[in-house]
């Protein structure tokens, strides 16, 4: 079996080492798993591109933290627990909001409306029941929000999917297990 290791700078083309520049000044560094997208510069482009995008749209980034730690515990993706667990507190919310957000569950009743949809989506590729329809447009979110989350959930099964498939080491501190 091929074992796909996090490249070096050096190792991708001029495209990717440009975004990885980007993304150092930002960040200080660039995460195990962005570096392992960089394999394609095309594909990190688009990751950032759209993480960006939704980033302007009808959640705010602490609710779209939650949203990150909900698909990423639907798809066991410990990369991405532990990535968004950490950026989630650095947003301000606390180990018990969570630990919450990754079971399905807020304080927020508008914001654990659109969690439980965005498990849902996840766990059935979209065939939801028309009451989890019903609980997110009740709780006062649109179409739009609907077609947001649905983004949300696109951009974090990527890069779920993309440690799924490469196992690269996790360069942030563990999430705790539920």
């Amino acid at each position: 079996m091929k074992t796909i290791t996090v490249p070096t700078r050096e190792q991708v083309n001029p495209q990717s080492q440009e975004i990885f520049d980007a993304i150092t000044k930002k960040m200080g560094k660039v995460p195990n798993l962005f570096a392992t997208i960089g394999y394609s510069a095309t594909a990190l482009k688009a990751v950032l591109d759209l993480e960006e995008t939704l980033s302007h749209g009808a959640f705010n980034a602490k609710e779209r933290e939650a949203v990150n730690l909900a698909v990423s515990q639907v798809n066991h993706c410990n990369y991405c627990l532990a990535a968004h667990s950490m950026i989630a507190g650095m947003r301000g919310y606390s180990k018990e909001d969570i630990l919450g957000f990754r079971k399905g569950t807020a304080a927020d009743q508008k914001l654990q409306a659109a969690l439980q949809l965005a498990q849902a989506i996840s766990e059935t590729k979209g065939e939801v029941s028309d009451e989890l329809k019903d609980a997110f447009f009740e709780a006062g979110y649109d179409e739009a929000a609907l077609m947001e989350l649905v983004g949300l959930i696109t951009l974090r099964t990527f890069t779920n999917f993309a440690f799924a498939l490469t196992k690269i080491p996790v360069d942030f501190p563990a999430a705790e297990k539920i």
